[in-house]
């Protein structure tokens, strides 16, 4: 019987680095292409890299590379080449025309995954975005390539020029469009969390490098059934469940897209809305992947990305996950960051003292405090009880007293009533 099933594309990897440059980088991004290539489909066939000393404009790596990937690509019967960078349209459009064979970036590859993940409305908007706000400079680059290829005189410019036009202002049009559209369900997302916050619930956002663990993590937490799998970016949109403290004081656990090494920026601006579960939660759990190699490498471009999305101030617990794969435990529990616990969301070791950890953060996020409420306005009383935990509370001729446990934030809202 003829077989019907499509082959996955055959891709040959390309490193390459400035000379001044880490070697382990190279190692670790590389490795890192190798399992992006993977999770969208393709069969990685070869794998080459160059050192340059400065980048080749016209094409980025060298003339010599470029043969030596052309031979390869004839060797292995490769059908796309994978650059472990970011490529303009120009120089794509010439590595394609010298090698003979489609050329993509790590940037395209990156959202190619992230289109082939999106499952909601929210997430496919997202993509798209980011996918056009992508898509624009590399049509630019191109068509002016193909002008300049041109013969000069009448007749030769203009309808390259009034296609580029055209094309610019779709794109623009519906970019326009998505951004609105993703304004929308902003707006939306914002009501909800400060519906969440109204109610004094705690917000605790889940964050870490793409495959660390994080949805594995919120299932063992919530005993819920998120989508959870050993590939880059398994989740894209944000989940939110429900949990329940050691103290019995509930809080809301938020999951959401996993970072990774140079992230496109048009992602990062896509997926605002999504990176504001981060931002506006009370507090953080960076999950790390302690098995993996090049985990102090991931820290720093979590870290990194934290600053960007203006959340790298909030109380952070760096909960080390994939313990069980861990052979040199003691020696590198030396190297943690505090506050942190040791954990494996699949075995569940070491996740009653990370509840234990997150109830006791957010206790010290609050403070304890004397109120005194006129009695004349019993509705004060629930007011404040919904802003704080009233831990006692004697009623007066003239005044309620009531102890309470408020956050800073919204104490600021009772200090007529201090003292």
């Amino acid at each position: 019987m003829l077989d019907l099933t499509p082959r996955p594309e055959r891709a040959i990897l390309v490193g390459v680095a400035v000379k001044s440059d880490d070697p382990r980088l190279m190692e670790q991004s590389l490795d890192e292409l190798a399992h992006l290539t993977e999770t969208a489909g393709a069969v990685v066939v070869g794998v080459t890299s160059q050192r340059l000393e400065r980048i080749v404009p016209a094409t980025f790596i060298g003339s010599g590379k470029i043969q030596e990937v052309a031979r390869l690509k004839d060797e292995t019967q490769a059908s796309t080449i994978i650059l472990d960078t970011r490529l303009s349209g120009v120089q794509s459009r010439n590595l394609q025309e010298l090698i003979g064979a489609k050329v993509i970036d790590r940037t395209q590859l990156i959202l190619d995954i992230f289109a082939s993940r999106a499952q909601t409305r929210e997430g496919k908007l997202q993509v798209e975005l980011a996918l056009l706000r992508d898509q624009l400079p590399r049509l630019i680059g191109e068509a002016l390539a193909g002008l300049s290829k041109q013969a000069g005189g009448i007749g030769t410019r203009g309808p390259g020029e009034t296609k580029l036009e055209m094309d610019r202002r779709r794109i623009y049009t519906r970019i326009s469009h998505l951004e609105k559209e993703l304004d929308s369900v902003r707006k939306t997302r914002d009501q909800h969390r400060k519906r969440r916050h109204s109610s004094r619930v705690p917000i605790v956002a889940l964050a870490g490098y793409t495959n660390s663990g994080k949805s594995t993590l919120l299932n063992r937490l919530t005993k819920s059934h998120v989508l959870s799998e050993d590939k880059l970016f398994a989740t894209l949109d944000p989940t939110t469940r429900k949990i329940r403290l050691p103290s019995g004081r509930p809080a809301v656990l938020t999951d959401t897209v996993g970072f990774i090494n140079n992230l496109p920026h048009t992602l990062v601006e896509a997926f605002k809305a999504t990176f504001e579960e981060i931002s506006e939660s009370d507090l953080i759990i960076h999950v790390h992947d302690a098995a993996n190699p090049f985990e102090s490498l991931h820290t720093k471009v979590v870290t990194d990305l934290l600053k960007d999305i203006q959340a790298h101030e909030k109380p952070i617990i760096h909960a080390y996950n994939k313990i069980d794969l861990v052979t040199d435990l003691s020696e590198r529990t030396a190297q943690r960051i505090v506050p942190f616990v040791n954990i494996s969301a699949t075995t569940g070791k070491g996740l009653d003292s990370l509840l234990e950890l997150i109830g006791q953060s957010l206790v010290t996020m609050t403070q304890t405090v004397e109120l005194y409420l006129p009695s004349n306005d019993p509705s004060l009383v629930y007011k404040l009880a919904r802003d704080g935990k009233i831990l006692k509370q004697e009623a007066g001729a003239h005044v309620i007293k009531c102890q309470v446990q408020i956050s800073e934030e919204a104490l600021q809202r009772w200090s007529q009533y201090i003292g």
